[in-house]
């Protein structure tokens, strides 16, 4: 079976599970790898889907909003830590940090009142801080926080909120088909009854004053595009140093089983030791979900027109999953190294710390460390030169210095011997 035959059967099995239609899209290190739909897009219509029509992506807009806060912190505007209070007026003391608005640790309620029991339109002068658990006590989903923080983009920005997003986000990525309220050829939305299968046809609401929690509507084209973002940022967008920060892990979604957990405005799936950063996103008649593979850049978009059964973020990274699986990295021949510094050369081979054996070598021009025994790609430490010493600039003990100090290493405050050692008494 080809590649594009293994991941359209995919496909063809999930919209044949009773959803109006499914389409889908894969990317890897930047370029779309691959793109389908199957099924109709409008019933009445009798009009069929395309990788180019528009869905609504709901919640996917929080990667949006979180980019946002994060550029305003990047150029100085607001710090993570900051509480609200600082940058939303009428906010009452105490308003939980930025930080954990973005991670869902805030403790605030999950809805804007009861918007959607009432059919009602919020303004952002209907926001106010309404807490269900105290801050940081546990992992709680909240519209709220991001309906807030959108209004800390528009208060440090000077700018309303869906024009910044448009202007430092969307138009710099050449998403040209993402757009706050829908554009033909558009999807619409269905309920699919479980037990008549019949489809009724959902209304498009618009959130107003919390469009930064669920606003957008995107095309799993364009998505692709975003999933490639996700991965590794974009010189005019967000530094890759920042995104690296997104995708460190705040909270775990289930404390007893790691198997979601959240970073900085982004779900993070543990799917088979991999882990697949993004999100999901749920508005009246439309699924969505958008997932990459950070370390292989390989990612999926998938969208539905049923508000039901249509479960796009598993989906999607199963997409991402089998194109991982029929586009397999490459092996890369090895070459032997130029030859290192003297310096560098004295301090390669074996060294103990308490009582651990670790390995230090010389790779790709870098002084690299791990527990000796440790798997391939896993617990390295790369180091870059800092003065006279070392400074670990990924990995273990990151940040850490390392210094040669007579016969001994010093890293991280301990002693690096040449023979397993005792602690000094």
């Amino acid at each position: 079976m080809s590649t594009p035959e293994a991941l359209d059967r995919l496909l063809q099995e999930r919209q044949a599970d009773r959803l109006p239609s499914v389409a889908a899209a894969v990317v890897r290190k930047g370029e779309l790898a691959w793109s389908n739909a199957v099924g109709r897009a409008n019933y009445d219509e009798e009009r069929d889907a395309t990788p180019g029509t528009q869905y609504r992506i709901g919640s996917i807009t929080k990667t949006f909003t979180a980019t946002a806060i994060m550029q305003l912190r990047d150029a100085g505007a607001l710090d993570l830590d900051d509480r609200l209070e600082q940058h939303v007026e009428g906010t009452a003391a105490g308003s939980p940090t930025i930080r954990r608005m973005l991670a869902h640790i805030s403790g605030m309620q999950r809805e804007a009142g009861e918007m959607f029991v009432e059919g009602t339109t919020p303004t952002e002068n209907d926001l106010e801080v309404a807490l269900a658990l105290d801050p940081a006590q546990a992992h709680h989903y909240s519209n709220l926080a991001y309906g807030l923080l959108g209004r800390v983009v528009a208060a440090k920005s000077g700018m309303a909120y869906t024009d910044y997003v448009d202007e430092r986000i969307i138009g710099p990525l050449g998403l040209s088909r993402t757009t706050w309220h829908s554009q033909e050829p558009k999807a619409q939305g269905y309920l699919v009854d479980e037990y008549a299968r019949t489809v009724w046809t959902e209304p498009e609401t618009n959130l107003g004053g919390v469009a930064a929690m669920g606003q957008l509507w995107s095309t799993v084209e364009d998505l692709a595009i975003w999933a490639a973002f996700l991965a590794r940022g974009a010189d005019d967008v967000l530094a890759a140093a920042t995104i690296e920060e997104m995708w460190f892990p705040q909270v775990m979604y289930f404390p007893d089983d790691w198997v979601l957990g959240w970073g900085l405005g982004l779900m993070l799936y543990n799917q088979n030791g991999k882990i697949f950063g993004g999100h999901g996103g749920a508005m009246a008649g439309h699924l969505a979900g958008v997932y990459v593979h950070r370390k292989t850049q390989v990612g999926a978009a998938a969208l539905t027109n049923s508000g039901t059964r249509g479960n796009m973020d598993p989906f999607a990274i199963s997409l991402a999953e089998k194109a991982m699986e029929l586009w397999p990295e490459p092996i890369e021949p090895w070459h032997p190294e130029a030859e290192p510094p003297d310096d560098v050369r004295a301090i390669l081979g074996r060294w103990w710390s308490e009582g651990n054996e670790f390995i230090f070598w010389w790779e790709r021009g870098a002084l690299q460390a791990k527990v000796a025994g440790t798997p391939p790609g896993r617990g390295e430490t790369t180091f870059e030169r800092d003065g006279e010493g070392w400074r670990a600039s990924a990995g273990r003990e990151r940040g850490e210095r390392l210094r040669v100090d007579g016969a001994q290493l010093v890293w991280a405050g301990y002693p690096f011997t040449r023979a397993q050692e005792p602690f000094k008494a």
